[in-house]
């Protein structure tokens, strides 16, 4: 039912396309995103200029989480190649493309994870990796990853939902927090998200229910606050909205709150989020390749206008775009704005 669910909405992001509908019971009426754009002349979006290469390198992940819009988990086969990966490496060389953005899944899974890291260090591309944090916990083949991020400079990004076990744990799995606590213990241990450091340990916070996040600022404060107790230092809080797709949207969908949920990020549209999105700085690489304009856009299969394999990859085509869009893209939109840099305003 949920592929089905994506498959309709894939149809929603056109002018002329005013009604959403998911299935015989569950259907809103609301303007399209497109629409909103249209209003206020930014239609068609274009890119800025691409900074970042988001890359993931498969599905395949430690934990289930109940939020992922990547439906990620120990099961998931999808496994980049180094071919693909090689490929990716081919497509940075000679560009000003400064950032490399690495995901999963639990990125560090892939077998060629470390080899691909050594390799774009060697291109001098800052590195993100975005770490689940359990996995250095998972297995003591991948207890020395601090140390792996401290040689290749990494910005480690990690996702804690809370600050307590209880709503940790309920959203990402039995034992998480204290397994989470650890690993950033062992961060911190290495030199990470020290005043004095330049290894930079960034948070990701994501709501647990069908709600916006609240004030990032806020949110950090009380972070730091409460870590402390743990001796745990990071650098800084990303607020992130949950966008209703895949497992997100099938909870939604699930407790009937799917219809408030739309509305509510209608209602919270913000016309100067709508510019700073992070479609337009960012290309997004699919395991396999494909080319997209964000990674929720790759969940969905929703491809690139332009070059759509990275084997095919033109700079200065992509960069002339039309960037795609569609009702999901509210979420990135809604109050001060969501990208996988945190706020956008």
């Amino acid at each position: 039912m949920l592929k089905s669910l994506q498959r309709q909405k894939h149809k929603l992001g056109t002018p002329e396309g005013q009604i959403e509908v998911l299935d015989d019971h569950h259907s809103i009426n609301i303007p399209s995103f497109e629409s909103k754009l249209t209003e206020l002349n930014q239609l068609p979006l274009k890119p800025t200029k691409i900074d970042i290469f988001q890359i993931n390198v498969g599905k395949m992940c430690n934990q289930v989480c109940a939020h992922c819009h990547v439906d990620a988990g120990p099961d998931r086969k999808e496994i980049m190649t180094r071919e693909t990966m090689q490929q990716c490496l081919d497509a940075l060389e000679g560009t000003d493309i400064s950032t490399v953005d690495l995901t999963g899944g639990a990125p560090e899974m892939n077998p060629d994870f470390r080899w691909f890291v050594e390799e774009l260090s060697k291109l001098g591309k800052q590195i993100i990796v975005r770490c689940n944090l359990t996995i250095i916990l998972a297995n003591p083949k991948y207890n020395d990853l601090p140390e792996f991020f401290k040689k290749h400079k990494i910005n480690v990004v990690s996702s804690l939902p809370y600050f307590t076990a209880k709503r940790t744990d309920a959203q990402r799995g039995d034992g998480v927090f204290e397994k989470s606590i650890k690993a950033l213990q062992m961060l911190n241990a290495v030199g990470y998200g020290q005043e004095d450091s330049d290894l930079k340990l960034d948070l990701v916070y994501n709501p647990a229910g069908a709600f916006l996040p609240g004030d990032q600022k806020a949110l950090e404060s009380q972070f730091k606050r409460k870590l402390l107790e743990y001796d745990i230092e990071f650098n800084d809080l990303y607020a992130i909205t949950n966008l209703p797709i895949s497992r997100f949207l099938e909870y939604l969908v699930k407790t009937e709150k799917y219809e408030d949920y739309m509305v509510e990020l209608v209602n919270a549209f913000n016309p100067v989020a709508a510019l700073g999105v992070m479609c337009r700085n960012t290309i997004s690489i699919s395991w396999d390749g494909h080319l997209y304009d964000c990674d929720f856009n790759q969940m969905l299969e929703l491809k690139v206008n332009g070059p759509q394999h990275i084997k095919d990859f033109n700079v200065q085509e992509l960069e002339k775009r039309d960037i795609i869009l569609s009702q999901h893209c509210y979420g990135c939109t809604a109050g001060a704005g969501s990208s996988c840099g945190g706020t956008t305003t």
